[in-house]
């Protein structure tokens, strides 16, 4: 029997265009629903919309248009978004559908009968940007102190719910389920801040605007639109009238939502559950915001980040990668495009881009593009398949627990132990020494942790996993297979042939500004003009230069170093390590098993705290640049004369 899981994200408010912090709970959201389903969990994914209240109907007057009119524009957007971004939700549930209406209505009734809603009077303060009353003590200086902006007092005829009835069973559940508030600094939070200094009965009804649901029982009243939206979780199920999707998925196992609005997820969605006599979400997780340097995205503000504008310069899987990579989930975390650069660079296109790429040009040169048969594992190919089994264990553990940052994490230690197992069984010198079969279980070994990885990697990349499944000639897709069985050791069948293509992940190159100085000398022109060589040497003098043939066994990038790889070369009888500022036109991948000229006698420096042995030799002019090889093979250790 499987079992089911049940995520939802907040319904995000149509005031205006998402930006990429809402795109951040979403993409997370989508993970863990993509994961569940890959583990065989009978999965259910549910976001939406909030739409009602009195800050979309002054929207919507200010803009000349009906509240539906305006809201339904934007939510176009939004899910024209979660399309782009390729969000795998299984319902989109709007509070102005009739579905979700009706049913709302049904529960404000049931509520009232069972005497937890009654009427009286409002007094008090109110913040229309975050649909919330204040008491005195709460405000800071006239301010909602959630948003900052000023709060208007209001006094009106009003229906409230009995909070404080269910403060002390909340407490109770709160204490005995540690893990219902997640993380525990917001469960804390609760507690102290709002719990234990007493719970005030709660305005669930509205008469000084019409945007929203209507009081079945008295009409000039429209629902508080918290009641409203946080009912949308058992609604969209069908609850209360038609039970069946309900029954199979309720309750909810994730509630994702930002910490502002914790508060409400975890002290009225639950009393509201209470009051129905229904079972409580298992966890209510608040993460952290995704922020600028000036603070919190604001639209106010005008500081929001269009992930539109993103996805359609670097791509989906860029941007799902950065979003689930880069901020540890549950914390505060700072968005700028130069570390999204960096991840692009680094992680997908240096370690998982290079990887594809350099396996598959070694299948090519070495094998003809047939992944041959792998024959006796060596301890160096075993320590490679723990590791494989190891990333498994992590994913999965860190995926239960949420920490999609871990999990991602996890599957990039396992390509970068790849890579250095490439380094270290250097099938380019088996190739030469002619051992066929020792190359043929290398080649192996590298399609088949290619293979598990692009598996690995289903929850969080929507396109990547199948690119490189049909680089590496597979039929099917990698989104088709349940997890713990496609990452089992040697799934891949030999005799395949690989469909090498162009790199899934190029490097983004950052221009940089050029200084420049105005000259005022008027026979700088003249001297620009001509060909300037150095001055002149004699041949004893050239004699000095010791240059040489070598091959290169292996290469890549140096951390933190955007121009320079680290080559092995090997040089005669000897191996050494050659740090060459080339990163921006040679990918690693490009230069294994090329012969190269190096300067053997250069005395060794450290750069950038890596050890240099030597120089290559490159030619350059303007932005173009070109290692220098012999025309043929000489053979390492040629002198050059």
């Amino acid at each position: 029997m499987k079992n089911k899981f049940y995520i939802t994200t907040p319904i995000y408010y149509p005031s205006d265009n998402l930006h990429i912090g809402h795109a951040y709970t979403t993409v997370i959201a989508d993970a863990l629903a993509r994961y569940h389903r890959q583990i065989g969990d009978d999965t259910y994914f549910l976001t939406g919309t909030d739409e009602h209240g009195q800050k979309i109907q002054r929207r919507a007057e200010a803009a000349g248009k009906t509240p539906q009119q305006f809201v339904d524009e934007i939510v176009s957007g939004i899910r024209d978004l979660w399309d782009l971004l390729q969000i795998s939700n299984d319902d989109f549930i709007r509070t102005t559908e009739s579905r979700h209406e009706e049913r709302v209505q049904r529960i404000f009734q049931r509520l009232y009968d069972q005497g937890d809603i009654y009427k009286s009077e409002y007094e008090g303060l109110y913040c229309t940007p975050c649909e919330t009353f204040w008491l005195e003590r709460q405000v800071v200086d006239g301010k909602c102190p959630d948003c900052g902006r000023e709060v208007e007092k209001v006094k009106e005829e009003s229906y409230f719910f009995k909070l404080s009835k269910y403060a002390d069973r909340l407490l109770a559940h709160i204490e005995a389920h540690p893990e219902f508030i997640q993380p525990v600094s917001r469960k804390n939070e609760m507690i102290n801040n709002f719990i234990k200094p007493g719970l005030e009965d709660l305005c669930v009804s509205r008469t000084t605007f019409s945007w929203g649901i209507k009081v079945p029982f008295d009409p000039k009243h429209v629902v508080y639109v918290w009641l409203d939206a946080l009912t949308n979780y058992i609604t969209a199920l069908g609850y209360p009238d038609e039970p069946d999707l309900f029954n199979r998925y309720w309750p909810a196992d994730a509630h994702l939502v930002g910490k502002e609005i914790v508060r409400f997820h975890t002290i009225i969605w639950p009393i509201i559950l209470m009051a129905l006599d229904l079972p409580l979400p298992k966890q209510v997780y608040g993460h952290g915001w995704l922020v600028l340097d000036g603070g919190k995205m604001s639209k106010s503000k005008g500081n929001v980040v269009d992930p539109v504008v993103l996805v359609d310069k670097y791509g989906v899987d860029a941007i799902r990668y950065y979003l689930l990579r880069e901020v540890p989930f549950g914390a505060d975390g700072t968005y700028s495009e130069d570390a999204l650069i960096l991840r692009i660079n680094t992680d997908l296109a240096n370690d998982l881009g290079n990887l594809l790429h350099r396996s598959l040009s070694m299948i090519e040169k070495f094998a003809g593009g047939i992944v041959p048969t792998p024959h006796n594992y060596e301890e160096l190919d075993e320590a490679l398949i723990q590791e494989a089994k190891t990333a498994l264990a992590k994913v999965m553990g860190h995926m239960e627990k949420l920490e999609t940052s871990d999990a991602v994490s996890a599957i990039f230690s396992l390509v970068g132990k790849a890579n250095k197992y490439i380094d270290e069984a250097a099938p380019w010198a088996l190739n030469k020494q002619g051992k066929k079969e020792r190359l043929a279980t290398v080649l192996y070994t590298m399609a088949e942790v290619i293979r598990i990885t692009s598996v690995l990697l289903v929850p969080f990349l929507v396109e990547t996993p199948e690119r490189i499944w049909q680089q590496l000639g597979l039929s099917g897709k990698p989104t088709d297979q349940l997890l713990t069985e496609a990452t089992q050791w040697g799934q891949f069948p030999a005799g395949t042939k690989v469909r090498k293509g162009a790199p899934i992940f190029p490097r983004i190159e950052v221009e940089k500004e050029e200084k420049t100085e105005k000259k005022t000398d008027q026979a700088a022109p003249a001297r620009a003009e001509k060909d300037e060589t150095k001055a002149e040497i004699t041949i004893d003098e050239f004699a000095k230069i010791d240059l040489r043939v070598a091959q290169v066994l292996a290469a890549e990038k140096v951390e933190g170093a955007d121009k320079l790889l680290r080559l092995t070369v090997k040089l005669g009888g000897e191996e050494r390590q050659i740090v060459a500022g080339i990163a921006k036109y040679y990918s690693p991948a490009e230069l294994i098993g090329k012969e190269i000229v190096v300067v053997a006698n250069l005395k060794p420096v450290k750069l950038r705290g890596v050890l240099s042995q030597g120089m290559l030799l490159a030619a350059s002019q303007g932005d173009k640049l070109a290692v220098l090889t012999p025309d043929r093979s000489v053979g390492d250790g040629a002198q050059v004369r």
